[in-house]
């Protein structure tokens, strides 16, 4: 079995996240997605909300959805996964992934990063937009799931 890590903050899950795990889905019997835990930033949704909004948005037979703390290389390995699933919107991603699978191939030889783009209405899309667009009140269902969508106006209520 062919298993792939998605990992992300997905703070939450969006509309071109989901391109990408459907992308993944077509290449790996078994995709991961896992909430990873990040010190360093604040989200707006908790590991467990994000979990289950992921969950929602997901058909779930080809899908895990986890969340870990730590290295993502050391996480791929305990899961016994062969590849590291990344997005790419736009250019400004790639330098950054680039030094990132580097690092991980070094950590985990066997382990390949893949990068995926999304489709090209997704490109400018991450879950910062979503939320500063969210709490003004705009619209987001174009960009979310509709339970992501319910999610945001309880954080953000008129």
């Amino acid at each position: 079995m062919k298993i792939a890590l998605y990992p992300g903050t997905f703070d939450p899950i969006t509309n071109g996240h989901i391109d990408i795990l459907q992308r993944a889905g077509e290449l790996f019997d078994k995709i991961i997605v896992t909430v990873a835990i990040n010190p360093a930033k604040n989200p707006l949704f908790t590991v467990e909300e994000r979990i289950e909004l992921i969950k929602k948005s997901l058909p779930l037979p080809k899908f895990e959805v986890t969340s870990f703390d730590g290295l993502v290389v050391d996480y791929a390995k305990k899961t016994d996964s062969i590849a590291i699933i990344r997005g790419l919107r736009a250019v400004s991603d790639f330098e950054y992934e680039f030094q990132m699978a580097l690092m991980n191939h070094k950590l985990a030889e066997d382990i390949t990063t893949v990068f995926l783009m999304p489709n090209e209405k997704y490109t400018y899309l991450n879950s910062s937009i979503i939320r500063s667009l969210a709490q003004f009140h705009a619209d987001v269902s174009e960009f979310v799931p509709a339970c992501v969508q319910e999610a945001l106006k309880l954080k953000f209520p008129l």
